[in-house]
């Protein structure tokens, strides 16, 4: 998308430069990923028990590990040690790896067809984000929405590591009465309307909606809704808003409960207020 420059009401549009090595863009990511992509930086060029190497390696604070290829062949203690000797035992603590739920970031100035295609068949958590570099030192990350894959009969990589089922929203969703299903149905209609790129995924904890990064998790208890937000200050004349301690590390801190369609609008508009942090 073409990216605009306001100066003194004139709109002046920036050119796109070339990063002339891909190892530009990886150095660029990885001494940003908090910032770009919420991702602790694990280690770069990681030479895996396959002979291969993984250009980067992170965990996220939302409790995924954020790289698939050889996850077969690990255990969680080894990751578990590496976080300890990279982050630190209290940054280690916060972070529990969600094997259910691994993702494969791809990072490229543009995909082919082939590429797409590829990863909708294939039944993992793949995200593909198109980068742009700009003059004036302006980078730009674009989330590229890809449909999910069908279901499948075939095991996934979670059902070979933890011979479980993969989460769903339609799982989760159970876990509340029927009251709350009810309820849980009407906002997550309302946050999928809230724009079209707007992106639902589910791991064995929560359903989360992004735009780039997570503006809403929601935990489906069996009486209520709880949902966390980022951390930012909000127009929440009611004090709904509670802020989770420092101590626990987590990106998005902020926590709103929901168990009465009376509150709705309301709820949905402190959502509102997050997606906007994100975009």
């Amino acid at each position: 998308m073409p990216i605009f420059k306001d100066t003194s009401g004139q709109l002046k549009k920036l050119n796109s430069l070339p990063l002339d090595k891909e190892k530009n863009l990886q150095k660029l990511v990885e001494e940003n990923l908090m910032e770009v992509l919420e991702l602790h930086f694990l280690a770069t060029e990681y030479v895996t028990t396959f002979g291969g190497r993984i250009d980067t390696l992170a965990v996220d604070a939302n409790q995924a590990l954020s790289y698939l290829k050889w996850l077969k062949a690990q255990k969680p203690e080894f990751f578990q040690m590496l976080m300890i000797n990279k982050l630190g035992q209290a940054v280690a603590d916060t972070l529990n790896l969600d094997w259910n739920n691994p993702r494969v970031i791809c990072i490229a100035e543009s995909y082919s067809k082939f590429d797409v295609d590829t990863v909708e068949v294939v039944p993992l958590r793949i995200e593909l984000f198109k980068y742009r570099y700009y003059e004036q030192g302006i980078f730009g990350l674009e989330s590229l929405t890809v449909p999910e894959a069908a279901p499948s009969s075939a095991p996934t990589i979670a059902d070979a590591v933890t011979g479980k089922p993969t989460a769903s929203v339609a799982l989760l969703r159970e876990k509340g009465s029927p009251e709350i299903r009810g309820l849980f149905d009407a906002l997550q209609e309302q946050i999928i309307s809230i724009d079209e790129g707007i992106e639902e995924r589910a791991n064995s904890l929560y359903v989360a909606y992004r735009a780039a990064k997570n503006f809403a998790e929601v935990h489906i208890n069996k009486k209520q809704l709880k949902i966390f937000l980022r951390p930012i200050e909000y127009a929440d004349q009611r004090k709904l808003v509670e802020k989770i301690p420092d101590g626990y590390n987590w990106t998005l801190d902020r926590r709103v409960y929901l168990d009465s369609p009376a509150d709705l609008d309301y709820v949905i508009g402190l959502i509102e207020q997050s997606y906007k942090n994100v975009i």
